[in-house]
């Protein structure tokens, strides 16, 4: 019997559908797990396809590869070396199933498959997974191990059923998305097993970008008394060893570093920062190009861009139009230059008069409206698109949560690009974002520290600039009453009456309302972005385009 055992966390960042890069993950974390004393090594959930797969994972040819990867690291084990609990899309019989496979010495120990497949929000894994039997735990070196996967925690069933059976400690694989105060979230719910099982617990998460997702790592260890024992990085790759050690009642998890918690608004910034890196760098861009008008949100969209892939890689165009003001080509060159990227000028004037000079025989002597607004935009747009098709750099844009949400965004226009780092932040919180970035330059960013946005930018009132004297105040409510308003209809499902009741104005909640059920349609078309609210308005809000409620 031992009374001792070192498991290796691997905190890693898998690339959905890239098997082999994967297993050269795994192996490498094995092998560092190895250096510090590892016997055992925990992958996080699916490490080996990548998470989430969603229909990838219904291909034969992807299940080969997989069900090969595991066979590759069951040799491995022959070695010697650390015995390995990986994590894979596994098909046991006619069900394909979300699995742990344990590996020791050359052989498959055992298997144990997830249970409770989550199906809401941005999970559906009832579509691609068939739930597994209620586990018992792992036998490894006698010791019992449970392994409930990611959403087998989050209720109590499948860890009393381990704790029933004789397990002595809860190993859990995750692959959870992050969102603003998520972390505490899963702690408390962590505190929870512990407390109906008297095991010692641990969360083993992943960590990268994965299109709309970013899973923060965050990975932490509790002991059976409940204290949190070791806290590994938030955003960033992994391995370390713990612990475990046998004592007169069970198992007790010896303490390790715990890594210090951050504020929401770092933890905001530092998702942007690593969804951008890993959706460029993972679909193989060489670099981005970003439409800087000189307003907040384009600037600390190319902060972030920097930070992300280094300032040589990002490469900003300031697209005046005759409605332009002086202040705001002085401010987008002064934020290029602190922030240290390329930065272009092409003036859209001759565009504009030439889609003038081609409509006219249509449009006659209409005044000028929101068209002609629009085609500045949408000038833009082709601008942008032509330098990405001639120069290999993807488009970002620059739309936050609160415009894409009402639908104060242009179709082909600032809307055109392969991804937005702002879909999910609402405009209050890019103010807040701007100031903390200007303070800080947070681990692992490859961009310049100091102030890289002016007060100016940060103070000046928000405008579009597409007609003389603009501003976004014309069009909407003053963004913090928009925000409140937009939080309690999209975060807390609220009705227009129920927001009236909280006090705010029936006549703004419903003009706000209609702005967001009429905007679906732009949505839908809408580049993806980085989920960092609870419920985003891509894959957590789907809502009909043709639809006739109002209430």
């Amino acid at each position: 019997m031992t009374n001792s055992l070192k498991v290796g966390l691997a905190q890693l960042n898998p690339k959905v559908g890239d098997v082999t890069g994967n297993l050269a993950k795994v192996r490498a974390a094995r092998a560092e797990a190895a250096s510090q004393g590892a016997e055992l090594v925990l992958c996080p959930e699916t490490v080996l396809s990548g998470y989430p797969a969603e229909d990838l994972v219904l291909k034969p040819a992807f299940q080969k590869a997989c069900h090969e990867a595991v066979e590759a690291l069951r040799a491995d084990t022959k070695d010697g070396g650390p015995a390995l609990f990986v994590t894979t899309p596994w098909r046991e019989g006619d069900k394909l199933h979300n699995a742990i496979i344990a590996l020791d010495k050359g052989e498959i120990i055992g298997k144990r498959f997830k249970v409770d497949l989550p199906n809401y929000g941005v999970f559906d894994d009832k579509r691609v997974f068939a739930p597994g039997p209620m586990p018992g735990p792992l036998v490894f070196n006698g010791v019992r191990i449970g392994v409930p996967i990611c959403e087998d925690m989050w209720t109590p069933d499948v860890v009393e059923c381990i704790a029933e059976t004789g397990g002595e400690i809860i190993l859990v694989p995750n692959g959870s998305p992050y969102e603003v105060g998520k972390t505490d979230v899963r702690v408390q719910l962590g505190v929870k097993r512990v407390v109906e099982s008297g095991l010692p617990f641990v969360y083993l998460n992943q960590v990268g970008g994965q299109d709309e997702l970013i899973f923060d790592g965050g990975s932490f260890a509790l002991g059976a008394d409940r204290a949190l024992k070791v806290k590994l990085a938030s955003f960033a790759e992994q391995v370390a060893t713990i612990e475990f050690r046998r004592n007169g009642s069970g198992w007790e998890c010896q303490p390790g570093p715990i890594e210090p918690e951050m504020s929401d608004i770092e933890s905001i910034y530092r998702a942007m920062v690593l969804g951008l890196r890993d959706y460029v760098n993972k679909a193989g861009f060489p670099s981005v190009v970003i439409g800087l008008s000189g307003g907040v949100d384009s600037a600390i969209t190319a902060a972030v861009a920097a930070d992300a892939l280094g300032p040589e890689r990002v490469h900003a165009i300031m697209m005046p139009s005759p409605y332009t003001s002086r202040e705001s080509l002085e401010d987008a060159e002064a934020c290029a230059r602190a922030i240290g990227v390329r930065y272009d000028i092409v003036d859209i004037g001759p565009a504009m008069e030439a889609f003038r000079g081609m409509l006219t025989p249509l449009f006659g002597n209409r005044a000028e409206d929101v068209t002609e607004e629009n085609i500045q935009s949408r000038a833009r747009g082709v601008t942008l698109m032509a330098v990405s098709n001639k120069l290999g750099g993807m488009v970002v844009t620059t739309g936050n949560k609160s415009e894409m949400a009402v639908g104060y965004a242009t179709l082909y226009g600032d809307m055109c690009g392969g991804f937005n780092v702002l879909k999910d932040v609402y405009k209050t919180t890019v103010f807040e974002l701007c100031r903390w970035r200007n303070k800080h330059l947070p681990q692992g960013a490859l961009g310049k520290a100091g102030a890289v946005i002016s007060t100016r930018i940060i103070d000046k009132p928000p405008s579009a600039e597409l007609r003389p004297d603009q501003q976004d105040s014309d069009s909407l409510p003053p963004y913090p009453v928009l925000d409140a308003v937009l939080k309690g209809l999209i975060e807390r499902d609220l009705s227009t009456a129920d927001l009236a009741k909280e006090g705010h104005d029936p006549a703004v909640v419903d003009r706000v309302w209609r702005l967001l059920e009429g905007a679906e349609y732009k949505r839908r078309q809408a580049p993806p972005g980085v989920k960092i609210t609870s419920r985003n308005i891509s894959r957590e809000r789907r809502y009909p385009i043709v639809n006739g409620f109002r209430g």
